[in-house]
């Protein structure tokens, strides 16, 4: 057995497709095939039930399974072992954040990591702060960062941005011409709202004692959509003011201040509290604090 068949059969069970599997570790379907018969043929048992529409673990699968997973961890606990032994950062950074953060916040912090740090490779996993919680907490991913509010015994938690959320508007809304806004007359123009997450929670509780006069003309699955379809002048939405900071200055929407109420996103750097940190992860959560602490001067 050699590891490229320990991560082929890892992938199978994980996609339920031997041509799924074989996109993801860039083979053949019939070059998958060949390595998992390779596989059962050392161990003499069938490990996937290939019967159905959906490739499945037999029981025997199911054992295997269990310990091709520990030797995965087992070898990239090796690589990152050697890889810090030379004090260097080196080796695999796996960052754990949601979508916005990824377009809005990291690529500018990722730039600066990647020019101290060129020999890490950094492996991002995208997906709701919640779903990054349990990674971090069962060891898939190294650092996260997340929405607050979050609880978890077993990680150690710091606030490191906070962004507050304003109304965005198209330059031609009557709004647009005012530097403080009232929830109650927002609420007279049609909405964008996010379909979920943190920003959606906190529209909900904001815009509750209005449902009456509420007007929610799309639910919209991303950013970038609420910013396009507010600069067409379709309604309009509240977002983290750095979200939004290209299309002020292109001139296609406009931030305003809320007059009676303040909302604020914040983000934390997370990791566990009982594992020691490659030299890679290390130097990415100490490069982190450092810009945050520079940042909440730069604001202050």
């Amino acid at each position: 057995m050699d590891f490229d068949q320990l991560i082929t059969f890892l992938e199978v069970a994980k996609q339920g497709s031997f041509s799924r599997a074989g996109e993801k570790v860039f083979r053949s379907q019939s070059a998958v095939s060949a390595q998992i018969r390779q596989l059962e043929q050392e161990y003499g048992d069938r490990l996937l039930d290939r019967s159905g529409k959906t490739v499945k673990l037999t029981p025997a699968g199911q054992v295997f399974y269990e310990y091709a997973q520990r030797l995965r961890s087992l070898r990239d606990e090796s690589l990152t072992a050697v890889a810090d032994h030379s004090g260097t950062p080196r080796g695999t950074l796996r960052v754990g954040a949601n979508e916005a953060t990824c377009l809005y916040v990291l690529p500018e912090v990722f730039g600066e990591y990647c020019r101290r740090y060129p020999p890490v490779q950094i492996s991002i996993y995208r997906n709701f702060s919640y779903k990054i919680v349990e990674k971090l907490e069962n060891g898939a991913v190294d650092v996260g960062i997340l929405t607050l509010p979050i609880q978890s015994p077993s990680l150690k938690i710091q606030s490191i941005f906070r962004d507050k959320l304003v109304l965005m508007v198209s330059p031609k809304n009557p709004l647009a011409k005012h530097k403080v806004v009232a929830v109650s007359d927002i609420v007279k123009y049609p909405l964008l709202l996010p379909k979920t997450g943190h920003t959606r929670r906190l529209l909900d509780k904001l815009f509750r004692p209005y449902q009456a006069e509420l007007q929610v003309r799309m639910e919209l699955p991303s950013i970038g959509m609420i910013k396009s379809f507010v600069a067409a002048d379709l309604g309009v939405s509240l977002i983290s003011a750095s979200f939004a900071r290209d299309e002020v200055e292109a001139g296609r929407v406009k931030l305003i201040e809320l007059q009676d109420a303040e909302l604020y996103r914040e983000l934390a750097l997370a990791y566990r509290r009982d594992r020691t940190l490659s030299v890679a992860a290390t130097a990415f959560v100490s490069m982190l604090r450092h810009m945050a602490v520079s940042l909440k001067k730069t604001e202050a």
